[in-house]
């Protein structure tokens, strides 16, 4: 005969069968979006919560990150093209977010306020010992935060993995900073280092491209096409080496991909790889075009791009395996006008804004 407890242990395995595990004490939201929108959203269309990532199209070179309290969005850029932008929440009144240049002094990916009742802060990115940090966190669509940088988790999380400790951080807003600071776009206006605004140069009526690769030596490569400004940008460890005008023949716009340079034969006739024999371009699967992985590079597509022939010859030069294109029809500056290009690298362009025709 069983026991009087063991009758009471069956009894109570029983009951509890089919209920509902309690939720933990301590259990983390999940706030925002689970998966980033298609690489060719608009920036200005992303709502509460959702997010852009495009991390696997560069996967090399220094991150910055800009955050514009007047747009509550954050923007994200490896070797100077974006990577990632999403909405966030900073500080109410009262509790405002500081503006200027920081650095991450500190990661720790699962912490607790010691200001506020051990509120969860997943994902922590340090700015300040003054309780400043990027987390993970409540994404009303407005300011609510008590002073730090709130972000979607799965941003948060994706963020937090390729972000190194010392990583430059610029806040600002439209009374406080640069337009393009408080307004980003496809290509980084801050550098990486010191977080200093970047002045954009347009070309004289009479230039048709630069190249200057002894600003930055050696590192990765990545390139930005864009249809919408009819520019062609190059970047080498996260600094501009080199721009040029660009035709792109016929009124259809470029669709937007990101390409890396792998080795191997290619069997699509294309004038800008070093070396068809030995190298071709391979489409990088993201969001909105992720069956497109490990695809090769539409013919007629290139057919349609004109660069001056020396500028390619340059760009020819430092291609090695590794490096990374983004075509886009959307303008880099999200002041200029006109449709959007998109570029052979590895970031998305924004649409709707007009096309800038003198940077």
């Amino acid at each position: 005969m069983r026991t009087t407890i063991e009758s009471l242990c069956l009894v109570l395995s029983i009951l509890a069968v089919g209920l509902p595990a309690a939720a933990p004490a301590d259990s983390v939201p999940f706030w925002g979006a689970k998966a980033s929108v298609p690489i060719d959203t608009p920036f200005d269309q992303l709502k509460k919560g959702e997010f852009l990532w495009m991390g696997e199209a560069v996967t090399t070179g220094p991150v910055v990150m800009v955050v514009s309290i007047t747009e509550q969005r954050a923007y994200v850029y490896r070797n100077g093209v974006l990577i990632g932008a999403t909405t966030i929440s900073t500080g109410r009144p009262g509790h405002l977010t500081p503006t200027g240049v920081f650095t991450v002094l500190q990661k720790q990916k699962e912490h607790r306020s010691t200001i506020y009742d051990g509120a969860p802060m997943p994902y922590m990115e340090r700015l300040t010992w003054g309780g400043i940090a990027l987390h993970a966190g409540g994404l009303p669509g407005y300011p609510e935060s008590h002073g730090c940088i709130h972000l979607p988790s799965e941003f948060a999380q994706r963020l937090f993995d390729i972000s190194p400790n010392g990583m430059t951080v610029v806040i600002g807003t439209e009374a406080t900073e640069p337009e393009r600071v408080a307004h980003p776009g496809y290509l980084a206006p801050v550098k990486f280092v010191g977080g200093q605004p970047i002045a954009p140069m347009p070309f004289t009526p009479t230039e048709d491209e630069r190249w200057s690769p002894d600003l930055s030596p050696s590192g990765p490569v990545s390139i930005v096409l864009s249809q919408g400004s009819q520019r062609i940008v190059v970047y080498r460890n996260g600094i501009e080496i080199g721009r040029a005008r660009l035709t792109v023949t016929g009124d259809a716009p470029l669709v937007d991909h990101a390409l890396v340079l792998t080795e191997g034969p290619s069997s699509v006739p294309d004038p800008y790889v070093p070396d068809p024999a030995k190298f071709r371009w391979l489409r990088v699967g993201v969001p909105g075009h992720l069956g497109e992985q490990g695809t090769q590079v539409d013919p007629m597509a290139i057919a349609r791009l004109k660069i001056p022939a020396d500028f390619a010859a340059r760009v020819n030069g430092i291609l090695t395996p590794g490096a990374t294109l983004f075509v886009t029809n959307e303008p880099l500056y999200p002041q200029t006008t006109g449709p959007l290009l998109q570029i052979v690298d590895a970031d998305p362009p924004t649409k709707g804004h007009p096309v800038s025709r003198g940077s």
